[in-house]
């Protein structure tokens, strides 16, 4: 007996780490992602063979993170969670692969643990609601990846849909799709500098955050607007932390206006402003990634750009009309390689649909 599913990946266009603080981000899955098929197996062992990271086998009775293949580790996790809901997974053989660059920002991550949930799900004839399932992925994400990271990317692989916005409430885990303007378009663009956020200073960056909210005597930092956090008191570091994250949701709402009246210079502009909290007040920026950022901004037709995900390194995410991507691409490929002897992956994406 075989099964197959397939995950997309997702770009964040606003909302730059607020998910673990509660708060709101406008992202989307895309055209590239990864997809898991195989069989059962009888002998209480996996065996995953991806094209892109090599063979792993480990017995069903050994599942544990695994210092030195860490690839694995994210489907050990989802293994693991699916075990503790009570699924009756046995062994199996798993084959990976896909179109979706690891490490670069896009969650290939999550697409790879959203990718196998579904799998297994329909290898072993079970099923879970969906939120269930980001909620196992995210959890296999802290417990086996050591990455503490929130909900939005297994929420966004697993509700994406084409042409729109993903709108995540981390609140209340309310999802909602938003119509994309037509006109317009995405263009990802690799900076060549990989992410590592187990290694990264993504896991100080949740915890600085938290602790902002604690010392302004907040459940979260959803709790507090812009104008009244500029009214407290808060240690240097801390109040830039937060003003990222509080920032970030006043955007969000914004955005949220720009597009119900087809704005898309307005939206471009919030962009614009995320990428200079995140090169200032977040730190989570790169030289190369600003530099991504500073000649996309300065070619004909491109209407904002900023860093996409966790950020430490990966790839931005450029607004731009749709009639002028081509050529925009061509442009931000060759001066980007020009400044930084860097040859940057960039691509026009479209918004997809969500795992299947």
């Amino acid at each position: 007996m075989g099964a197959e599913a397939y995950a997309p990946g997702r770009v964040e266009l606003l909302g730059n780490h607020t998910d673990y603080n509660q708060g709101l981000v406008l992202t989307a899955a895309i055209d590239r992602g990864l997809r898991v098929r195989g069989e059962r197996r009888n002998d209480r062992r996996i065996l995953l063979d991806s094209s892109a990271m090599g063979r792993f086998e480990i017995g069903l009775d050994e599942l544990q993170p695994q210092a030195e293949t860490r690839w694995a580790n994210y489907i050990l996790g989802v293994v693991r969670g699916l075990l503790d809901a009570g699924i009756a997974i046995e062994g199996f053989s798993a084959k990976i692969e896909g179109n979706l660059p690891g490490g670069c920002g896009l969650s290939s991550s999550a697409a790879l643990e959203v990718a196998t949930a579904f799998f297994l799900l329909k290898l072993f004839s079970a099923d879970l609601p969906a939120l269930e399932i980001a909620r196992l992925c995210q959890h296999a994400e802290h417990s086996f990846a050591g990455i503490q990271s929130g909900l939005l990317d297994p929420v966004t692989s697993i509700f994406g849909r084409a042409n729109h916005l993903i709108l995540f409430d981390a609140r209340s885990e309310e999802v909602r799709a938003v119509s994309f303007p037509l006109e317009l378009a995405l263009l990802i663009a690799e900076s060549g500098t990989e992410r590592g956020l187990a290694q990264s200073a993504y896991n100080l960056r949740r915890a600085e955050t938290q602790a902002a909210a604690r010392a302004l005597g907040l459940a979260a930092l959803r709790d507090i607007s812009p104008n009244e956090l500029a009214e407290r008191e808060l240690a240097p570091l801390l109040r830039r932390r937060a003003a990222h994250i509080v920032g970030e949701n006043d955007r969000v709402a914004g955005a949220l206006e720009f597009l119900c009246e087809q704005d898309g210079a307005g939206f471009g502009a919030l962009m614009n402003e995320s990428q200079e909290s995140s090169r200032d007040n977040f730190e989570n920026s790169t030289p190369e990634l600003d530099l991504l950022v500073e000649i996309a901004r300065d070619l004909p037709g491109v209407l904002g750009a900023r860093l996409t995900g966790g950020g430490f390194g990966g790839a931005t995410v450029t607004l731009c009309t749709r009639e002028a991507a081509t050529g925009i691409a061509e442009k931000l490929t060759r001066r980007y390689s020009a400044r930084s002897g860097i040859t940057p992956r960039v691509f026009l994406c479209a918004l997809a649909d969500g795992a299947r």
